[in-house]
């Protein structure tokens, strides 16, 4: 979950136009994260959630105006696009453990299942993100149903915007033998 979240914080950095706007939001996750570790209650940790999942945010914006304006495709620009994608996925749980602290029981598991909570709520987003949907984690609340369409909806355009965007920026390598 760090590597991503790692890569992006030095890919945004490098942008001079994201640096403010980045080091604010993660000036805010680390206080809300230790608010919420001194005073645990529901709106102390939803707000920790909610921090993080702009802080993903921005990050997903700032990434894929990378990968936007690229000219040509080297291999980072392919590292970045799959890091986008796995922070599409952890905003996704951020939102998802937000509302999960906020309004219990929005998402329910299946009875077999026995996986920490997070974990839990990890691979619903990402299982979502896919559209794969195995249904044994399910949404039951409006809002949570409407974020996991959203987020389907995400991940297909991901995909489908970030090919094209790949193939037509790409510029056959030639052999200098």
């Amino acid at each position: 979950m760090f590597v991503p979240l790692l890569l992006a914080t030095v890919r945004m950095v490098q942008t001079k136009a994201w640096v403010w706007p980045a080091v604010l939001l993660i000036t805010a996750v680390i206080v809300s994260t230790s608010v919420s570790s001194l005073f645990p209650s529901p709106m102390f940790i939803g707000l920790k959630w909610g921090v993080l999942a702009a802080f993903l945010g921005l990050s997903v914006i700032a990434l894929f105006s990378y990968l936007k304006n690229a000219r040509t495709i080297d291999d980072g620009h392919l590292y970045t696009a799959a890091s986008v994608y796995l922070l599409l996925g952890m905003q996704w749980f951020a939102l998802y453990s937000a509302i999960d602290v906020l309004s219990p029981g929005s998402i329910q598991r299946s009875a077999s299942v026995t996986a920490d909570r997070h974990a839990e709520l990890l691979y619903f987003s990402l299982i979502t993100l896919s559209t794969i949907g195995y249904g044994d984690v399910v949404p039951l609340h409006g809002v949570a149903r409407m974020l996991a369409a959203l987020e389907g909806i995400a991940g297909i355009l991901y995909i489908a915007i970030t090919v094209a965007l790949l193939v037509s920026a790409y510029r056959p390598r030639t052999n200098s033998t």
